[in-house]
């Protein structure tokens, strides 16, 4: 007989596993394979990615080369490529045409030559495309058998493509006009784990990571072109404009991002912020808010024996304002410490509750 076990995972998706019993006892020796199938959300799986500086379990298995990190990734970028830092952005949620669903693009390039929409995949073993989906075929070796994961997934590439859709409706209902031409999809694979299947490798629009640096290079090769195409006609040169550029960075640098939450214990969070019972705040005009909380023993003992909850200190600056002291401080509260702030962490599907004492900072996006 077999044994059978459904579940759920965090952030999504069924795991189903079947053990033959008898043939675990009686071949404990020997290898054997075992086949799981796991439905990830791939918003979720580029959560922990993102957030982490780690590698996975699995991945420390498999090989000691280490996988960047997407701040790590996006460093790498502008070093490779010598574009302008108001060129490259990262994690843009471009709204849809009807202004509801906001899918993020990793990275987003500017040039002259066109605008490239960049999804970065940390993903390990042997990727395939199956019709709709994608499977990620992974071996995990134990001490008594060996593990074939597999992993199925939405097409990344069709994901990026529908994205890139969005972006350049974004940009139209904006007053800039770019034809669909000018719009590249790309997504590159980090790992040096990571195997394309022949028919994959034939793709220009896929970036294994033995070609990432050939590919930022590029940028830099043609950067001189796009220059002299920058103050061309678009007409005549087929490429943007200064002008059309120009535009482009204005609406790029209004889109939203993702708000951070960074935790005393070092742990950063990404997502929404729904917001918080004593605090009353202008997105528009906030980007910080510091958490203070009280550092002392004594001190939180003091306001325990005084039969008051401890405080914490909440400073709120304002958005793109800096003095010579740094940023403008719009104001200042005090909430007690065990005050919720509510926060939709990405790839989850309710809110999280996030004691006041525990929060560092949170930047919100525009």
């Amino acid at each position: 007989e077999r044994w059978k076990y459904s579940g759920r995972r965090r952030g999504g998706g069924e795991i189903v596993k079947h053990l033959s019993w008898i043939e675990l006892r009686l071949l404990k020796q020997r290898e054997t394979s075992t086949i799981k199938t796991r439905m990830l959300q791939l918003g979720n799986l580029f959560t922990h990615f993102h957030l982490s500086s780690k590698p996975s379990e699995s991945a420390e298995g498999q090989s000691q080369l280490h996988t960047q990190t997407l701040p790590e990734f996006l460093q790498h970028v502008r070093k490779l490529t010598g574009l302008r830092k108001e060129d490259v952005y990262c994690n843009l949620r471009i709204p849809d045409q009807f202004q509801t669903t906001k899918d993020d693009i990793n990275i987003v390039i500017l040039t002259g030559h066109g605008i490239f929409c960049i999804d970065i995949k940390p993903w390990r073993g042997t990727v395939s495309a199956h019709n709709q989906k994608w499977h990620v075929q992974v071996k995990e070796k134990d001490q008594n058998f060996t593990n074939t994961c597999i992993e199925q997934t939405e097409d990344p590439l069709k994901a990026i493509m529908t994205k890139m859709a969005n972006l350049c409706g974004h940009l139209k209902r904006s007053g800039v006009s770019v034809r669909q031409s000018l719009f590249f999809p790309r997504v590159i694979f980090l790992s040096p784990d990571c195997e394309l299947e022949e028919e994959l490798r034939k793709r220009r629009e896929l970036v294994s990571h033995s070609q990432i640096d050939d590919f930022l290079r590029s940028f830099r090769e043609g950067y001189m072109a796009w220059i002299s195409d920058a103050v061309t006609p678009s007409w005549l040169s087929g490429h943007l404009s200064y002008r059309q550029m120009e535009s482009v960075r204005e609406v790029l640098m209004r889109v939203g991002t993702w708000d951070l939450v960074r935790l005393h214990c070092g742990e950063q969070l990404k997502g929404d912020y729904q917001g918080c019972q004593y605090i009353a705040l202008n997105r528009q005009e906030t980007d910080t808010l510091e958490f203070s909380r009280v550092k002392t023993l004594s001190a939180d003992s003091l306001w325990a024996l005084l039969g008051h909850v401890p405080q914490v200190t909440v400073k709120m600056y304002k958005r793109g304002s800096h003095g010579w002291l740094g940023k403008s401080l719009s104001a200042t509260t005090t909430i007690p410490s065990n005050t919720f702030v509510i926060f939709r962490i990405s790839g989850e599907e309710a809110d999280a509750k996030i004691p006041a004492n525990t929060i560092h900072s949170i930047t919100l996006s525009i």
